[in-house]
């Protein structure tokens, strides 16, 4: 017999989406030339050498890890989001590694003492994990693109997700400016998950922290980073937080009696990560090549693609639920992401992602 007081998690969270789409890999794998899966968006490419010559070195420290990490990781993020994102000046205080942004995200909620009764604002196409913090907080997740579909109510927590994880779409800086006035005159707490701010296609993406967006004041505000799609660290699981310092101070306090602790190699890795552009510029332009190729074939192949004007993905539709579009693709030996992952509002799209090989790009270029 269960103890039967035991709430079962999982029961209040939604079926893991991606094992909702074997089928469809199947149909894709059985194609003669291979799947090229473009579903989920995981880097292929190396990592570069100075990164592993910093993990390497790392290794050799026997003792524990800092939750608050290294004051040269942290000098690094921070010098990295003023030069690469235009982040106003950030105190090593302002800073706070993750192991990766995915556990971060999930666990902000209840880190930040949000629970039943508090409501969770995230996008209307989102990636799922936001809606996933506010439901293992036990609070209620909202969806809305605007404030204004928010009308009296404070919420606990605001989510931005700009440039959007699926839709690619960026955020202007009056719209920006907006959400921070609005959450500073209700005592909101804004997260912005930033981690494809540094894969910018068209037009200019702004980060929370600019000051064009707050004014210098990082009051109330979180910018989420991650190294996985500009560095290729996916593997390493490396991440950081950015902005309020007491927002950090409180996540640093919880964090520490958890134990949420980024092993010290990893730290070195990130370190010279964050202090070298050379590797992020060069990878940026490997996507780019693989985004004309991916998005002029998926074009022609009768596809719109919306927003997509950042990040590493296309947002495309055919005009049909998502996944009569997927297993078309599938048929051809493609596999996408249905929209429909992501939120009621993405039912007619499809994820296409530019995370494969030159190879892998091509064929799927000419299959459609």
């Amino acid at each position: 017999m269960g103890n039967a007081s035991r709430r079962k998690v999982s029961s209040t969270l939604p079926d893991f989406p991606w094992d909702t789409i074997a089928g469809a890999k199947a149909t894709a794998a059985a194609h003669p030339d291979g799947i090229v899966d473009l579903s989920v968006g995981t880097p292929v490419d190396p990592v570069d050498p100075l990164i592993r010559r910093a993990l390497d070195a790392g290794a050799e420290f026997p003792g524990y890890p800092t939750t608050i990490g290294t004051t040269e990781l942290r000098e690094a993020a921070a010098a990295a989001l003023t030069r690469r994102y235009g982040a106003s000046e950030l105190g090593t205080d302002q800073i706070l590694p993750v192991i990766g942004t995915k556990e971060a995200i999930a666990g902000l909620t209840s880190i930040l003492g949000f629970g039943a009764g508090d409501t969770v604002v995230i996008p209307e196409v989102a990636y799922p994990t936001y809606e996933v913090s506010a439901l293992l907080a036990g609070a209620t997740p909202v969806r809305a693109d605007s404030t204004v579909q928010l009308g009296p109510a404070r919420p606990a927590l605001l989510f931005i997700n700009s440039p959007s994880n699926p839709t690619g779409k960026v955020l202007g800086i009056d719209h920006l400016r907006k959400v921070v006035e609005w959450a500073r005159a209700r005592d909101v707490i804004v997260a912005s998950d930033e981690c494809y701010l540094g894969l910018t296609w068209e037009g200019e993406a702004y980060s929370i922290l600019d000051p064009r967006v707050c004014d210098g004041d990082h009051t109330d505000l979180l910018a989420i980073h991650s190294l996985s799609k500009v560095s290729n660290l996916a593997s390493y699981r490396a991440g950081f937080f950015a902005g309020d310092r007491d927002l950090i101070a409180e996540l640093l306090a919880v964090r520490k009696h958890s134990g949420l602790m980024l092993p010290f190699p990893i730290q070195a890795a990130m370190t010279a990560a964050l202090n070298d552009d050379t590797h992020v510029d060069a990878q940026r332009e490997r996507y780019r090549a693989r985004r004309d190729v991916l998005k002029a074939a998926v074009e022609g192949a009768g596809f719109t693609v919306d927003h997509s004007e950042a990040g590493l993905y296309l947002w495309a539709s055919r005009g049909e639920d998502s996944r009569t579009t997927q297993n078309w693709l599938a048929e051809r030996g493609i596999l996408a992401a249905p929209g429909d992952f992501y939120g009621p509002a993405g039912t007619r799209h499809v994820r296409i992602a530019l995370t494969a090989t030159d190879e892998r790009i091509a064929a799927a270029a000419a299959r459609l």
